[in-house]
């Protein structure tokens, strides 16, 4: 597409392209030739936002993308905190660690339908 000139924006969504390795090397091909890109969700729980959020983060990402706050789609989300938006953004958790989200494992447990431990001895 980016030979033929046969578009001007990327849509990046991890899921849809094999992860983040390639989303990155998408977003770092589209950097280089001049090509905005926006982030792309699917239908995440706060996990999957928190990392969608840091590659929306990345310099090339200059189109706003689909991610929206936990309350869009979950009654509570399965992170703290919940994802927000705020006039429109989601903000970058740069003031935590990691990806600024801690998972909620009490709410896992109360979801979790079905449980298996595999061993491997």
């Amino acid at each position: 597409m980016l030979t033929l000139g046969a578009g001007r924006i990327i849509n990046i969504k991890p899921a849809r392209v094999g992860g983040f390795t390639q989303a990155m090397a998408i977003h770092d091909l589209c950097a280089a030739r001049g090509v905005p890109v926006w982030c792309g969700g699917m239908l995440e729980s706060g996990i999957g936002r928190a990392y969608n959020v840091a590659l929306a983060s990345l310099p090339g990402f200059t189109i706003p993308g689909d991610l929206s706050p936990s309350a869009r789609y979950w009654e509570r989300d399965i992170v703290a905190p919940q994802w927000e938006m705020e006039d429109g953004m989601v903000q970058v958790p740069y003031d935590r660690a990691g990806l600024g989200i801690e998972v909620d494992v009490e709410r896992v447990d109360e979801l979790t339908v079905r449980k298996q431990i595999l061993s491997f001895e």
